[in-house]
């Protein structure tokens, strides 16, 4: 390449540690590529380390090995009947999805090759299991428990995740019906052997996206790659409008890092940028996200001034939120999402969503996406910013509740600083929370009468797989409806949180950032959050983030470790 005052030359180089930054190192050094990848906070892993870390993969081989029905014909088909559907969204294009359907269990396959251990959930379905295509099993891919202890003096490098305990989500899942089950029992006597065990060991076990992303990091680290933490990317290098390096910070200077096969960016979204958030989502909060402190958006901003094409910037990954005291967005680290209240209290029995008037406006379950959609969208024309969770005294019994066990008995705390209500009765509640107390004890009343036969004609919640799932597999004769009837009730605040946004820069079915004019800026390559989803506005499956971010990442770097000819 040019000479163009390098301080040092990689063959690629990642702004990023999230998602797909590892994939794509892996992808470069089987190559036999040299590959940075440019970490701007001082931890590995972005926001996948704290989330949930499963990746949506169609068709992937853990499905084939269990006998369980899939193909690319039928993801395809489900593909266009969510993410197809949806409406000004150039991040998502007929030939993306193809490639997506196509290449993400190929990119499983390449990572179980490089000795990444992955699974698939025993049970998760598509977020909308109704539609053509959809899975009731489900197609999450996540990865196996990991002992940070691998990673030598990297251990203190890697991201922690939100969940302190080693259980798997399913085992998650299970405890949280301990109250109502033996095998909520059983997984809680699992996980308690897990931890015990482990400090006999000295392992030092994490779950799903600590686990994810510790694999990769140990997995990079292993094939060669640089990482480099506390670098954060200043700005391109360009010449004759092509990407030829960053220039990043070290040792307290400007440092120029060359780049002879292509820069690839995956620096997250703009969730914790709130100048941001007032021009493209007005109305959202920097103080209702989980996203990671690095989130901060410059690098779509980079991209954008060198002409690259913006899409779908007013969508997120919503994540609805209960947020007690001491587990705010602080210090830009992100809500504590561990001891947040989310999608599954407010699918368990027992339980419903109100706005400020006090009338019950959607289906408490399915996609967490649509779910703060639907309070930004009722926002519009009826106060619902916040929504009221309303519960009753056989919720906070049975179920957990924002890192609680379950009892009613909760602290003092929560109660003194208006964080909860409780009240003896609906009308009492509603004086408390400042909702017409009529229009409340009509709108439990009225889920009461269907909730008891285990149905809702309302908002039909139950008529879907997912909507079961979330609830508790040993309630009848619904998972998820049961009568809000025994007090004391309780009433909570519901803000429309997000883990991440998800608009960005158009991306081709390459990875190559796009112009307005469809041409592509020759060198500069995207993925993850800092592009407009390959999903459109619709969040088909848990994992349908991280999943993209890994795919279009092992995507682009095959792309450029082969100069621009797939193999």
């Amino acid at each position: 390449m040019s000479d163009l005052n390098f301080d040092e030359v990689f063959d690629f180089v990642v702004v990023g540690s999230g998602g797909g930054s590892m994939c794509a190192a892996l992808v470069m050094r089987k190559a036999g590529k040299s590959v940075a990848i440019l970490e701007k906070t001082d931890l590995i892993g972005g926001t996948t380390s704290r989330s949930g870390g499963v990746l949506w993969i169609p068709n992937n081989p853990f499905m084939r090995e269990e006998g369980i029905e899939d193909s690319y014909e039928k993801a395809m088909e489900y593909m266009e009947a969510t993410a197809g559907q949806s409406l000004d969204a150039p991040g998502t294009t007929l030939e993306k999805r193809r490639a997506y359907v196509t290449e993400a269990p190929r990119m499983i396959d390449f990572l179980v090759e490089q000795g990444i251990k992955l699974r698939r959930s025993p049970s998760w379905p598509d977020y909308y299991d109704e539609r053509p295509g959809g899975s009731v099993p489900g197609r999450t891919v996540l990865a196996d428990l990991f002992d940070t202890n691998e990673l030598g003096e990297w251990k203190e490098r890697l991201r922690p995740n939100f969940m302190e305990i080693p259980a798997y989500h399913s085992e998650g899942f299970e405890i949280s019906t301990f109250k109502s089950s033996w095998k909520g029992k059983l997984a809680m006597l699992r996980v308690g052997l897990r931890v015990a065990a482990a400090k006999l060991t000295g392992k030092s076990w994490t779950t799903a996206g600590g686990a994810l992303q510790g694999r990769m990091l140990k997995a990079a680290l292993g094939a060669g790659a640089t990482l480099r933490v506390d670098s954060p990317v200043k700005g391109f290098i360009l010449e004759g409008g092509a990407v030829k390096g960053v220039v990043t910070t070290k040792d307290g200077r400007d440092w120029r890092i060359g780049s002879r096969s292509g820069v690839l960016v995956n620096a997250g979204g703009f969730s914790q940028n709130q100048a941001m958030r007032d021009k493209y989502m007005p109305g959202t909060s920097v103080e209702w996200t989980a996203a990671g402190p690095g989130d901060t958006g410059e690098m779509i901003e980079s991209m954008e001034a060198m002409g690259a094409a913006l899409a779908q910037m007013n969508e997120r990954v919503g994540n609805q939120m209960t947020i007690p005291p001491g587990h705010e967005n602080t210090n830009g680290q992100g809500v504590g999402i561990g001891a947040v209240s989310g999608q599954m209290n407010y699918a368990k029995p027992h339980s419903i969503v109100v706005d400020q008037t006090g009338v019950r406006y959607m289906n408490e379950g399915g996609s967490y996406m649509a779910f703060c959609q639907n309070v930004l969208k009722r926002n519009e024309t009826v106060p619902a910013l916040p929504s009221w969770w309303i519960s009753d005294e056989q919720s906070m019994r049975k179920y957990l509740f924002c890192g609680t066990m379950p009892g009613t008995k909760k602290p003092q705390e929560w109660y003194d600083s208006g964080f909860l209500f409780r009240a003896d009765t609906i009308e009492e509640l509603a004086r408390l929370i400042q909702v017409e107390p009529e229009q409340l004890r009509k709108t439990v009343d009225r889920f009461n009468v269907g909730a008891r036969k285990g149905r809702d004609d309302e908002f039909r919640r139950g008529q879907r797989a997912y909507d079961e799932w979330l609830g508790d597999h040993y309630h009848h004769p619904s998972n998820t409806l049961g009568a809000i009837e025994q007090g004391p009730f309780y009433a909570a605040r519901v803000w429309p949180g997000d883990v991440g946004t998800y608009g960005g820069v158009v991306t081709d079915v390459h990875g190559r950032v796009l112009r307005e004019d469809g041409s592509a800026i020759e060198g500069l390559y995207a993925t993850g959050t800092s592009t407009a989803s390959v999903m459109g506005r619709v969040y088909p499956g848990a994992g349908s983030s991280v999943g993209p971010s890994f795919v279009f990442g092992y995507i682009a770097a095959r792309y450029a470790a082969n100069a621009g000819n797939m193999p």
